[in-house]
């Protein structure tokens, strides 16, 4: 079964007959975008008001608990179709774009927003959608339905760190000892922290990604998994990006007036396009505060050094 192209036709067919889908989209077309430099690399904005329901979604449990799931069949837009995804999740347009082909793929059944359990299924959706980036946004990581297991994708070569991929590591990267042909590399690029995994091989992703989530559940004690985004693509074999997270939104999301920047990072924003539903955000923002932000949101150094050791088989066992 070729999901690529089923995918592709789904939302062919959905620009042309779903007017929520043709609205937004044509309005992304139309959408302002602009650069900051970093070193050796650039990060792109994307101003975006039709995203102000996401980035500034309300995700405590009390306002889940108030509001009916949108993923789930019966609570949908009118007009919103779907291709199936194996027997357990369906291919959805999102009706409000980041990308300009955007899915959601959500879980036929409403269960919580867990990656232990599903990680599978994302390597499985890289390699059956090659045309397609696939993410994952933990609960308190920038998932503005955490109460309902889904991931999403978007055209591939849309997120900066594609293009950067191999410069950051090379520039930024320190490789961690790895068996077989698994490639691992730990990336401070001086705005994110992050794990960097390439394979061929599967099941070394998914004995990696155990290790990996066993390793940062501690630091969570009030938590039910690690704060983690995950950006996966498949070339040849998995790419996968793993975004260790401090904290869900930095300070200057929470102020009043001119302190205020509703700018809450999730995966894209981690791949390199920061979203913006307000224009005042998006003029004003500089390249100290994105970072400041970042910063605020990542892993600690002092934790990231300590994830590296516990990653490397020489040493996860030392004291």
């Amino acid at each position: 079964m070729n999901y690529q192209e089923q995918t592709d036709r789904l939302f062919d067919e959905q620009l042309q007959n779903w007017v929520l889908l043709r609205t937004n989209v044509q309005g992304l077309e139309e959408a302002i975008t602009r650069s900051l430099p970093f070193e050796g690399f650039t990060i792109n904005l994307q101003f975006n008001p039709r995203r102000i329901r996401s980035s500034g979604a309300k995700v405590d449990k009390a306002s889940i608990e108030q509001r009916p799931c949108f993923l789930c069949a019966g609570n949908r837009p009118p007009g919103q179709e779907s291709v199936p995804f194996e027997n357990d999740y369906e291919i959805l347009c999102n009706p409000y774009p980041i990308f300009p082909r955007h899915y959601t793929i959500a879980h036929k059944e409403h269960v919580p927003q867990r990656i232990r359990d599903s990680f599978p299924r994302l390597l499985e959706l890289s390699r059956a959608l090659p045309n397609l980036a696939v993410f994952y946004n933990g609960p308190r990581c920038g998932a503005s339905a955490p109460d309902h297991l889904h991931f999403q994708a978007g055209n591939r070569g849309f997120m900066p760190i594609e293009h950067n991929y191999r410069a950051l590591l090379d520039h930024y990267g320190e490789a961690i000892p790895a068996a077989n042909d698994l490639r691992l590399v730990a990336v401070d690029d001086g705005l994110r922290r992050f794990i960097a995994a390439w394979t061929r091989d599967r099941q070394q992703l998914e004995n990696l990604f155990s290790r990996l989530y066993d390793a940062l559940l501690p630091w969570y004690d009030d938590q039910e998994e690690p704060m983690l985004n995950i950006l996966s693509w498949y070339n040849e074999g998995w790419r996968v990006l793993f975004f260790p997270r401090e904290r869900h939104r930095p300070w200057q999301f929470f102020e009043e007036g001119e302190k205020n920047l509703l700018l809450s990072p999730a995966a894209v924003d981690f791949g390199g396009t920061l979203i913006f539903p307000l224009e005042k955000d998006f003029v004003r923002v500089t390249a100290s505060e994105v970072r400041d932000v970042f910063d605020q949101v990542s892993l600690s150094p002092e934790r990231f050094s300590r994830l590296k050791s516990l990653l490397n088989p020489k040493s996860q066992h030392k004291p």
